[in-house]
């Protein structure tokens, strides 16, 4: 069985938005153990939308249209649907009266142009909207399944889940489960050289990595006959891979990276501060947006400057002149100087450069000093990142907290 989403929308076709809905659809039908077998977004204009949707129809078993059901002449869906499978718009009285209601119950006289909601595909079955004024629709031809649903998250999902997933469930194959090991430290090709050999032969297993600054995920997937079946080949993936890259793993279940730190804080009854430059406080946030992060996270500062760094972190200026303030001694002594200025078992530093300009052929645009400092030593960690402002920014705090990660999971072992 072959299956499709299509969703319409001049809208999807610019930089503002994005489609969302066949994500949401694509999780639900993973679900059953189904896959999509293709995706098509497409403007409003009548002669794309026709030859998409012919070409869709064509291909599928299985149909998913989203969108083009609103009340203004734009929203062209249902006719040029009922266009290509020779199908008539049938007025519905019932809805309109629906329609009609959803106004009045706000104090609104319903515009005309919501009757364009009311036509329906000769045959279909009205999937009611609860949340919106235009219904979905469940419309089966020679043996093909097409259901059309509107367009917000807010109307769609709930439809959805009320009419049509139930609906679905006979045609329920195999049961899917997924799981994504998110990794720090290492690079994309890295990963795949020590891996590469536990890449599944089996069906059903598959196997994907997905890049991003300063994190690479492993996508694993098991399909079987059985729920049982397929989380116990699934486990058994994930655990190859997870004794094969250890540490480098630092989430099974979804965690971002701030939230296993502060596992691994609270655990340990460690408290940490941090003093950055460059990340200009993402650090902070990041360790702050997890809930109960007063109980590790003391301060946190922003010297930007290089007077902020002599005024409030008390380095000393003849070192920011010798070395310069993208250095590992000033990042040393930022971590050093935070730790004991705020009381912390541990303190955390960046200074760099994070552009676009300001590099030089010593000290490129990317370049970011880390480091980790505790009562007994202190670590500083040279990098060069690449990519924008906001991903130096991001993969610095990334490398941070990993560093914070990786310390606490030593302490971990050797207290064992």
């Amino acid at each position: 069985m072959r299956l499709g989403i299509v969703a319409v929308g001049s809208e999807l076709m610019t930089p503002f938005f994005q489609d969302t809905d066949s994500l949401f659809l694509t999780q639900k039908l993973n679900e059953l153990g189904l896959e999509v077998d293709f995706k098509f977004v497409v403007g409003d204009e009548p002669e794309s939308l026709k030859l998409i949707l012919s070409d869709a129809v064509e291909k599928a078993d299985l149909l998913f249209i989203i969108g083009g059901l609103g009340p203004t002449e734009d929203d062209r869906t249902r006719e040029v649907l009922a266009d290509v499978l020779g199908k008539k718009l049938v007025f519905q009285p019932e809805i309109l009266q629906t329609i009609e209601k959803r106004f009045k119950s706000r104090g609104l006289v319903m515009p005309a142009s919501n009757r364009r909601q009311a036509f329906i595909l000769e045959g279909a079955t009205i999937l009611p909207n609860r949340n919106g004024t235009a219904p979905g629709e469940w419309v089966e031809v020679e043996g093909k399944k097409i259901i059309i649903l509107p367009g917000p998250p807010r109307e769609l999902q709930p439809m959805f889940e009320e009419f049509v997933w139930p609906r679905l469930q006979s045609l329920r194959r195999s049961f899917l489960c997924r799981k994504v090991l998110k990794t720090a430290g290492m690079t994309e090709s890295q990963i795949e050289d020590q891996i590469k050999d536990l890449y599944p032969r089996e069906s059903g297993l598959k196997v994907t990595l997905l890049a991003y600054p300063g994190q690479i995920e492993i996508h694993l997937t098991s399909l079987a006959e059985n729920e049982t079946l397929s989380r116990q080949k699934l486990d058994q993936l994930a655990k190859a891979f997870q004794s094969r890259l250890g540490v480098n793993i630092f989430s099974s279940e979804g965690e971002e990276l701030e939230a296993v730190v502060g596992q691994l804080l609270r655990a340990a009854g460690q408290t940490v501060a941090v003093a950055e430059s460059c990340s200009g406080g993402l650090i902070c946030h990041r360790l702050t947006a997890v809930p109960g992060s007063s109980d590790y996270f003391l301060e946190g500062v922003v010297v930007y400057s290089n007077q902020s760094k002599v005024k409030n972190l008390h380095i000393p200026a003849k070192i920011i002149e010798q070395h310069g303030a993208v250095s590992q001694e000033v990042a040393q002594l930022m971590a050093e100087n935070i730790r004991l200025k705020s009381g912390a078992d541990l303190g955390l530093a960046t200074t760099g450069i994070a552009g676009p300009g300001g590099g030089t052929p010593n000290k490129p645009m990317g370049l970011v000093f880390v480091a980790l400092a505790t009562s007994s030593e202190t670590t500083v960690s040279r990098n060069l990142f690449l990519g924008s402002r906001e991903q130096v920014k991001f993969q610095a705090s990334q490398k941070a907290l990993d560093m914070l990660r990786r310390y606490l999971l030593e302490k971990q072992r050797e207290g064992k």
